[in-house]
């Protein structure tokens, strides 16, 4: 080859890659801010009661924010659905596929290598055009070569499915830390449920031992023929009625333990929780600053990774309208016989660039444009909805907890008076002043009134747990992985993050 076409071929390949460096830093996608949201002109929530924010919001709960309630049971439960729930498993294998995508993205910014060959006979038809008449019908061609290939990215179509692979891949990391928490925070429902029916059950049993005194006393009278067998009928009536809820409350028991089975990954039929009527905790939860939220919940963060990620679909879409540029070379050896393969004679190469542009497709182009753009549009708004949401959510537990305080006092002085008139009637009854009918409804008063503080007591193990979970459960934005971290393909656990 002359001096002068070797000068003319290295200018050839170099001119790509020297364009390249000139137009590194072309990207299509707009430039990207995070969906806006007007915040609520409150510093604070609007509460009352000892719901008060955490000053700094850092004395928020973190972690196993369960431990909270200070029940040994539930830390263990709640550990088991970090390892053993399979809804959970599923939404880590989620993770590691987004990951993977975002790796294959990242693929595309390399050069692509291949090797091939392999020996071949061929035959020639005689009529076949141009053939020389000195060509055999049949020869032998022995190939090995290698392949190299590389697009060069001007517009940023592959910047941009890097970073959009990277950040659905940080969206699905959101969504486990999402799944995660709201396991958790249904497991904690359920058993705060089934434990306040240990709660109903344990007042029922004293209940309904009262109420046998009650007959025992009221048959010895009415035997003594103080009393009358309407007295008695009221009586065993009152029993029975008592004994009844007893068996309703082992029914709905059992529901919440099969539930709560499911959630640590175990089957029902052998699983069994022992009834406890252990005195119950409503944990005080530091709600931070509204402005703080968007901070502290991974559905909030996957809501706005995943705009990011619409963002940047649309620089993918914008660089189809321009050429595809690629620079491809080839080379090896090839000889008609293996024998002398592998010599100087022997080798090919070609290298070059080439370019490709879609002159038209009907409109193809520019539809999928529009529908990147609306997709944009859609994540957007999905993302402002989501922290909407959020602060709806925090604001109904903050509201209920405050509520839920004053009518615990409330139900605590109710509590009080049914007792002490239950006390007095029984007494006026062995007197011989009243007659049964008033020890039967103040009675059945204390029992509602019992019954109705330990269900606000439940509710209100309820309510915080639902705001920890409205708050994100100690979740916060650093919890997040970097770019980098999210496209590598190291295997998450059911139980991390």
């Amino acid at each position: 080859m002359r001096r002068a076409d070797r000068r003319r071929l290295r200018g050839l390949a170099l001119a790509p890659g020297a364009a390249a460096v000139l137009l590194a830093g072309c990207n299509l996608a707009p430039h990207y801010t995070p969906p806006q949201l007007t915040a609520p002109p409150a510093p604070v929530y609007k509460q009352s009661g000892p719901w008060a924010p955490a000053v700094p919001a850092d004395g928020a709960a973190r972690g196993d924010w369960w431990t909270a309630f200070d029940d040994p049971t539930l830390n263990t439960l709640e550990q088991e659905v970090a390892t053993a729930n399979p809804t959970l498993a599923a939404a880590a294998a989620a993770y590691d596929q987004s990951r993977a995508y975002a790796r294959e993205a990242v693929a595309g910014l390399f050069p692509s290598v291949g090797v091939g060959g392999g020996p071949a006979y061929n035959r020639q038809s005689n009529d076949r055009p141009l053939r020389s008449a000195h060509q055999p019908n049949e020869y032998p061609a022995d190939t090995l070569g290698a392949t190299v290939g590389y697009e060069f990215d001007f517009w940023g179509r592959i910047r941009n499915l890097v970073a959009e692979g990277r950040a659905e891949a940080q969206a699905s990391a959101a969504d486990l830390a999402t799944a995660k928490l709201s396991l958790q925070a249904q497991l904690a429902d359920d058993y705060i449920a089934l434990r306040g029916l240990d709660a109903q059950a344990a007042l029922l049993t004293d209940t309904v031992s009262a109420y046998q005194k009650a007959l025992d006393l009221t048959e010895a009278r009415h035997r003594g023929g103080v009393a009358s067998g309407l007295d008695v009928s009221r009586a065993t009536t009152q029993l029975a009625s008592a004994k009844t809820q007893v068996s309703d409350l082992a029914a709905s028991r059992a529901l919440y333990e099969n539930a709560i089975a499911s959630l640590v990954g175990q089957a029902a039929p052998g699983f069994h929780l022992a009834a406890s009527n252990a005195p119950r905790i409503i944990p005080s939860v530091p709600t931070g600053l509204p402005s703080s939220l968007v901070e502290r919940r991974p559905d909030v963060a996957a809501a706005e990774r995943r705009a990011f990620a619409a963002n940047r679909d649309i620089g993918v879409s914008r660089a189809a309208f321009f050429p595809q540029i690629t620079l491809d070379a080839a080379g090896g050896f090839q000889s008609t016989g293996i024998p002398g393969l592998l010599t100087l004679p022997n080798t090919y190469w070609t290298i070059g660039p080439s370019l490709a542009l879609t002159l038209f497709e009907g409109g193809r182009r520019h539809a999928a444009l529009a529908a990147s753009k609306a997709a944009f549009v859609q994540a957007s708004a999905s993302y402002r909805a989501t922290v909407l949401t959020a602060f709806e959510q925090v604001q109904d537990g903050i509201s209920q907890a405050a509520d839920f305080a004053v009518e615990a006092k409330d139900a605590a002085d109710a509590v009080t008076a049914s007792q002490a008139t239950t006390r007095i009637s029984l007494i006026r009854y062995r007197q011989g002043a009243t007659n049964y009918l008033d020890v039967v409804t103040a009675q059945a008063a204390e029992l509602q009134a019992e019954q109705q503080a330990i269900t606000l007591q439940t509710r209100r193990q309820a309510n915080a747990v639902q705001l920890v979970r409205a708050l994100g459960g100690g979740w916060t934005t650093a919890d997040l992985p970097t770019p980098h971290q999210a496209s590598q393909l190291a295997r998450v656990g059911a139980g991390g993050n």
